[in-house]
């Protein structure tokens, strides 16, 4: 039987409490200013939660959360990143040094996911314009119409990480909400393009594999390891190992049965060999003597934080954790999942339970803000999977 940490589980449970406002889950119960706002994907993130939970009233406060950034979705149909509501007055954000891609397709995960939960299509029938809108500008944003988003630096949640151009995670991010929203409105188009974004992934991010590639030579010219690289440009592949991106990759069974077991693989050993137990967001780190340290060096808005091991720069997320173990849960691997939220659990755990924002994977060291609500998230994500056999649509 597998070991139940209803401590680790109860702590999350209250912290996510505390982060319900009216409008929407909070990034943070810290009194830091920028996280005392609803975000898109930090929201939808935890709503997930909520709905592993069976809470209802975290589930009440995730669809606050969607109705939020619905109400201030851009004309255009951009989903804000982030909404300060004070006194019912919104200022919103649509990114910072960059626009964030990522928020318009959680958000249309998330309507989804509470929507197959309450076992209520009208709900998705509510934001039907939301969404359409909102697919309409991912299909603009791959600007050459060959079904890959393009996605600027600094585009989605690694926004001070090195990834550009065709980034794995938010390819993936659209095959998801396109396959949840086509749950409910069943459409051939809509098929039609899960497959072909399927197949230009599996096309541009495996190795040996036949098709009309975006960038043959520097397709012909990268090493391709036992995991879908992070991205590629014009410039060239990047080919670091992007945990959240392949953790997706395991969730919606893209590629062959003998590449899965290739990530499954590699990150298990990857993990193992780390102090926290847990996976890097992206590995391995870049350092100063590094090509892309520039790269990374300049792209902050405040201070640099991505030194290496820390933040995206090799550090370790619970959070991302949780997607993971989520991954594992899927392909049948409980035993490496329950593992995994133990590692969870003890990091989230750390100096009295702060639920940090990630950690140094070197020195085990916290960062970031703490009393995080997707840190909390993850852990019910994957305790509730493992002990209650929730299943989020994919």
């Amino acid at each position: 039987m597998y070991k139940v940490n209803n401590i680790g589980y109860h702590k999350a449970i209250n912290l996510l409490h505390e982060v319900a406002s009216p409008n929407g889950f909070l990034a943070s119960a810290e009194n830091t200013t920028n996280y005392k706002r609803v975000w898109a994907r930090d929201g939808v993130i935890c709503g997930l939660a909520a709905l592993a939970s069976g809470d209802e009233q975290l589930i009440s406060t995730f669809k606050s959360t969607l109705d939020t950034l619905a109400k201030n979705q851009h004309p255009i149909g951009t989903i804000p990143s982030n909404v300060l509501v004070v006194d019912g007055e919104s200022t919103v954000s649509y990114g910072g040094l960059a626009g964030r891609v990522d928020a318009v397709t959680w958000f249309i995960i998330g309507v989804c996911q509470y929507a197959y939960y309450k076992c209520d299509a009208s709900f998705v029938t509510q934001y039907h314009s939301e969404i359409e809108k909102g697919f309409g500008l991912l299909d603009a944003w791959e600007f050459n119409s060959k079904h890959l988003l393009y996605v600027p630096l600094s585009g989605n949640w690694a926004d001070e990480y090195i990834t550009d151009g065709y980034v794995l995670y938010d390819q993936l991010l659209r095959i998801w909400a396109l396959k949840s929203y086509n749950y409910f409105v069943k459409s051939e188009a809509i098929t039609e393009k899960i497959k072909a974004v399927t197949a230009q992934i599996q096309i541009n991010f495996t190795p040996d594999t036949k098709g009309e590639r975006y960038h043959e030579r520097a397709y012909n010219e990268v090493e391709f390891k036992d995991f879908m690289p992070c991205s590629f440009s014009p410039s060239g592949y990047k080919n670091q190992f992007d945990a959240f991106a392949n953790s997706l990759v395991l969730l919606l069974n893209i590629g062959s049965v003998a590449f899965q077991n290739k990530i499954l693989n590699y990150a298990d050993t990857l993990a193992s060999e780390t102090k926290l137990g847990l996976l890097p967001a992206f590995w391995p780190p870049v350092f100063e003597t590094d090509e892309h340290w520039n790269l990374l060096k300049n792209n902050c808005k405040y201070e640099f934080r991505n030194f290496p091991y820390e933040f995206h720069n090799g550090g370790s997320w619970p959070m991302v954790n949780g997607f993971y173990g989520l991954a594992l849960f899927s392909k049948g691997e409980k035993k490496k999942a329950t593992i995994i939220l133990e590692k969870i659990n003890e990091a989230n755990a750390k100096q009295d339970f702060s639920f940090y924002e990630n950690f140094n994977t070197q020195t085990t060291e916290p960062n970031g803000v703490s009393l995080c609500a997707w840190s909390a998230a993850a852990t019910v994500l994957v305790h509730q999977s493992l002990h209650h056999n929730f299943k989020i649509l994919v």
